[in-house]
């Protein structure tokens, strides 16, 4: 009978003349592997169909010696269901066309494989890219050249620990996000066992912001929107009178706009919530939108300085606006948005139609209620968004009349 492993054997073994396989005495089929060069491996064997398989877990110490009896016990829990993990992952490979080689379970060709075949297949454009940009930011840099089923959840605390060294905590959440459906799409596949982001917490504790700014701030930063550049003040204003999120503004299309019957259309595929949405455009909005120079390009842009791209460097436009309001306190683009909802709420306009006009799924319509509940709302949100934009017109005529 073999004697269970132990770390100080594990550590202690060096590699010889020919490579070993070490059973471990307490989980039957898990070995440990050394090859004569003295790199350690872990493997499980055992019988399915009459033959003998060998399942591969991965280096060690990126699996320890307690993860790699963990993963083992999954592995032969998995053979006694009548499962076989290793021809399983052979299998999934087959199907997706991947040539076996060495470089196959490397970090960055699953990264790479997980962005092209899932996150392309279920995300929004915007989601893909942002998911494709954290991992080559954050997850690349030190995991590249490593095997996936190397990776252990060690490894990703200390990745989540060093993006909060780095004075980044919201971007660590959103990386470990990532990381997670990565791993266990890859877990689905059969590329590895287990999930190293399993029990893994986020880095920070984020807090939903409530941030509403009062009238007198509303008109500052209006009235700081006339001495900025085309086209950013009169998308910090649509933003402003529409009450619709920062990306859906900045990537219009004058194709979606028709002024002469003062509505503005989101296509589904450019919606946060993959909603096609209304949004009526008040006399305040058209202005704004009239005012904008138009630039020939392929995609018929409207807010854009190229003609083939939307404008970036939101961060910039906001310094720019901080600049010309010194004592402002500290704000968000988003809480245009808020602010709007709120000033429509203190206007007297019912709950239900502030969602609509946001093109909100929950509250008010979430579950059985947006099931049945067809009422598109149109002349309700072109009465509430031109209610809003007179009230942001009064503000800051009332200022300039002083």
């Amino acid at each position: 009978m073999p004697k269970a492993l132990t770390v100080r054997g594990i550590e202690a073994l060096k590699g010889g003349p020919v490579r070993a396989e070490i059973p471990d005495g307490l989980i039957p089929g898990l070995y440990l592997v050394c090859q004569s060069t003295g790199v350690k491996s872990w493997a499980v064997r055992y019988r399915a169909g009459g033959r003998t398989r060998k399942h591969t877990l991965g280096r060690y110490p990126a699996i320890d010696l307690a993860n790699a009896r963990e993963i083992a016990r999954r592995t032969l829990v998995a053979v006694a269901s009548g499962r076989d993990p290793a021809a399983d992952k052979a299998e999934v490979r087959r199907v997706a066309g991947e040539t076996p080689g060495p470089n196959r379970d490397r970090f960055d060709a699953a990264a790479a494989l997980f962005i092209e075949r899932y996150a392309k297949a279920n995300t929004k454009e915007q989601t893909w890219r942002e998911s494709e940009r954290l991992l080559a930011t954050h997850a690349l840099p030190l995991w590249r050249a490593r095997r996936v089923q190397e990776i252990a959840r060690r490894d990703v605390v200390e990745l989540m620990d060093a993006i909060v060294d780095r004075g980044a905590p919201v971007s660590a959440n959103r990386t470990l996000a990532v990381v997670r459906r990565m791993f266990g799409w890859l877990v689905e596949r059969g590329v590895i066992v287990t999930n190293p982001c399993t029990d893994v917490r986020a880095p920070t504790a984020e807090k939903s912001r409530d941030r509403v700014l009062s009238d007198e701030e509303l008109r500052a930063i209006l009235q700081a929107c006339d001495r900025l550049n085309e086209p950013f003040g009169a998308l910090i204003k649509l933003l402003a009178l529409t009450a619709q999120r920062r990306d859906e503004v900045g990537q219009m299309t004058w194709r979606e706009v028709d002024l002469d019957a003062r509505i503005w259309s989101i296509p589904k595929e450019r919606a946060k919530n993959g909603i096609a949405h209304d949004v009526p455009l008040s006399d305040s909005a058209v202005k704004a939108l009239a005012s904008v120079r138009r630039i020939a390009g392929s995609r018929g842009l409207v807010f854009t300085t190229t003609g083939e791209t939307p404008v970036s460097g939101f961060s910039k436009i906001k310094k720019r606006l901080d600049a010309t309001l010194p004592d402002a306190p500290p704000w968000v683009l988003h809480d245009l948005r808020r602010t709007a909802a709120s000033g429509m709420a203190r206007l007297g306009i019912n709950l239900p139609v502030i969602e609509k006009v946001l093109n909100h799924t929950s509250g008010s319509f979430g579950g059985v209620v947006g099931v049945y509940q067809r009422h598109q709302f149109a002349d309700e949100k072109r009465a509430a968004l031109e209610a809003w934009a007179a009230h942001v017109n009064n503000i800051v005529v009332r200022d300039a009349a002083k």
